[in-house]
């Protein structure tokens, strides 16, 4: 099934994250965790690619994978440090195994710049313009409620989701946030702008203190002071830092459906134990129309 078909049936989406092993040996594991976590019903999952297409063979297998299980599974192709034929051959592979939806990202920058090919891809936009050319895929595209760190003005960077969109991009996700408000504004900031595709917003239950330091670092995320309290409680007590992570993260799910928003993608980085808590969380709430 499109993400955007299942996005308009009645109810609330829950999706979840995955990323595939990086190393054959550890793909076992990684099969574990996706029948664990397809197991909880989720709306869909999706598949990270991997820095430099390190991990693409694996995004798809991993793909493939949760579409057996019967959960439409959407595979990210990040385009920053591949050619345009190397982009061809993955789209040829997500084809052939049956797998229509991805998500189009630019991805990270490589460290001191140097690109393991010929750099042919600037911005995702031009991702998701090919994409749309090559097939009838379902293409997701990223957004930022608090602007990407390497925007230095919040309108450029919408204009730059503007053109996303007008490549052809069928819906959003978020980054991750940990104020509501902010994604609220983010919302009516993108429709001044005439983006009116689904937007799903992007959470993150924080288990670890190691997580706060690479959110802040990567993304400039910023931190409310009622969830910093929370990371000075409890980061020195692993459990009880989880369990606040999950606690702070459902609140944050249950403000949003109750405020309208009918799709949300929990990033549990291969946590099924976090997810199940998450779908246990939300069990009477899922069940609203």
């Amino acid at each position: 099934m499109k993400i955007v078909d299942q996005l308009a049936r009645p109810g609330v989406s829950v999706s979840f994250e995955v990323f595939p092993p990086k190393k054959e040996t550890d793909f076992p594991r990684a099969e574990q965790v996706v029948r664990e976590i397809a197991s909880l019903s989720p709306s869909y999952l999706s598949v990270t690619f991997g820095a430099g297409g390190g991990t693409s063979p694996n995004t798809v297998r991993i793909a493939e994978r949760v579409q057996q299980l019967g959960v439409p599974a959407l595979a990210h192709l990040t385009c920053v440090s591949l050619t345009r034929d190397q982009v061809a051959a993955v789209l040829d592979r997500l084809k052939e195994h049956g797998i229509e939806n991805v998500l189009a990202l630019r991805g990270d920058i490589p460290s001191g710049g140097t690109f393991p090919a010929p750099r042919q891809y600037r911005y995702a936009s031009e991702l998701v313009r090919e994409i749309k050319e090559r097939g009838d895929f379902c293409i997701g595209a990223a957004c930022y409620p608090e602007g990407h760190v390497e925007c230095e003005h919040k309108e450029d960077d919408i204009d730059h989701l503007k053109a996303k969109v007008d490549c052809g991009c069928d819906f959003l996700t978020t980054q991750m946030f940990f104020d509501n408000n902010v994604f609220y504004n983010f919302l009516y900031r993108i429709l001044a702008k005439g983006i009116r595709i689904p937007v799903v917003a992007g959470i993150m239950p924080v288990t670890n203190s190691r997580q706060i330091r690479r959110i802040c670092a990567l993304s400039g995320t910023v931190l409310p002071p009622r969830f910093k309290a929370i990371v000075d409680r409890f980061s020195d007590n692993p459990p009880a830092m989880k369990q606040a992570g999950v606690a702070y993260a459902t609140e944050q799910i249950i403000d949003l459906i109750a405020n309208g928003v009918r799709a949300v993608h929990v990033y549990t980085m291969n946590k099924p134990d976090v997810a199940r808590k998450i779908i246990e969380n939300l069990s009477e709430i899922r069940k609203i129309r």
